[in-house]
């Protein structure tokens, strides 16, 4: 989680940082819209309730990249804006859009755990609508989990830091870690165990058919998608919780850069590792890029001359026809 000390460093130290945070951040929103448009775009192959979910991602991690842009602004360029209000409510909505994006991921887990384990007694547990509430409860709580920073004082203005909770509140900053990153993890990797031994399960039952086990397979597949790319997002932190146990100024500058990395390395790793939107792209690029070959230029001449005379050779004749009655 991202968490700051009390003391005041000079500003110069987050020209650099701030400015390779925001370049990530914008190569994030730009992959996230690319992921939005082609799902919008491909009818019906990528309209499922799966490619969904992962719009619903894109949004969240979107919101994130554009609020810590909005904090990188009003710490580098606004130094005077010193409201403790507005500085707790730019908390608040980066926490809430944290927590959003790491909730989207488990609402993910959830999906497939509905599709995988509930799909053949409850068949309305994968229609669109239960989805959509799927994300509307995602979102409900990610601005419940999010209500301390708003509600409680522990977000204040201090000059030449961000607007993140001070790390001498230990209770604020244990409470963030857990509800934030460890509870919906936890989830996702219980699901995902659960799912695993299922699938081995049904593989060993001589009487199952293939079919089945196929779908199953596939489904653990996409699960195990939904992990890597969580994992790649928690890494961004890594350097957040280093800066934690040792008080380097060094690693939380770091943790700042690799957050925003790692959400463009998601996005990227998203359109990679899921096949009908990774089979979308690459058709895209191969239809802008494709060239006519020269000799088929070159026949489309001829073809074209040849017509041009034919033409021109028809128009004539009629002429010629009423010079010999004649």
């Amino acid at each position: 989680m991202n968490s700051t000390d009390d003391t005041s460093d000079g500003i110069t130290d987050y020209y650099t940082v701030c400015s390779l945070s925001a370049v990530f951040a914008l190569i994030a929103v730009t992959l996230s819209c690319m992921i939005l448009i082609l799902v919008r775009r491909t009818k019906p192959r990528l309209h499922t309730v799966r490619h969904l979910l992962m719009c619903n991602t894109c949004i969240a991690s979107s919101l994130y990249c554009i609020i810590q842009a909005i904090n990188y602004t009003f710490l580098i360029f606004l130094p005077w804006e010193t409201s403790d209000t507005g500085c707790r409510w730019r908390g608040f909505l980066s926490y809430m859009t944290l927590c959003g994006v790491t909730y989207s991921f488990l609402i993910q887990a959830i999906s497939r755990l509905f599709i995988c384990i509930f799909a053949v007694k409850y068949r309305w547990l994968t229609t669109f609508k239960v989805h959509y509430t799927l994300i509307g409860t995602q979102w409900f709580f990610s601005i419940f989990f999010s209500l301390p920073s708003i509600i409680t004082k522990d977000i204040y203005f201090r000059p030449n830091a961000l607007c993140w909770v001070p790390l001498n509140n230990k209770i604020h900053v244990s409470y963030t870690y857990i509800a934030y990153y460890i509870i919906p993890a936890l989830c996702i990797f219980i699901i995902y165990i659960f799912i695993y031994y299922r699938f081995k399960k049904m593989t060993n039952n001589a009487e199952m058919l293939i079919g089945t086990v196929n779908n199953d397979k596939r489904n653990l597949e996409l699960l195990r998608n939904i992990v890597i790319l969580l994992f790649i997002y928690l890494a961004g932190g890594v350097p957040t919780v280093l800066f934690l146990l040792t008080s380097y100024k060094i690693l939380y500058l770091i943790g700042i850069v690799t957050i925003s990395l790692t959400v463009a390395i998601e996005k990227l790793c998203t359109i990679l590792l899921d096949r009908e939107l990774r089979q979308t792209t690459r058709n895209l690029l191969i239809r802008g890029m494709r060239v006519i070959p020269i000799d088929n230029v070159q026949i489309a001449r001829r073809h074209e001359n040849l017509t041009h005379l034919r033409r021109t050779v028809i128009q004539t004749l009629p002429n010629n026809k009423n010079i010999l009655t004649e």
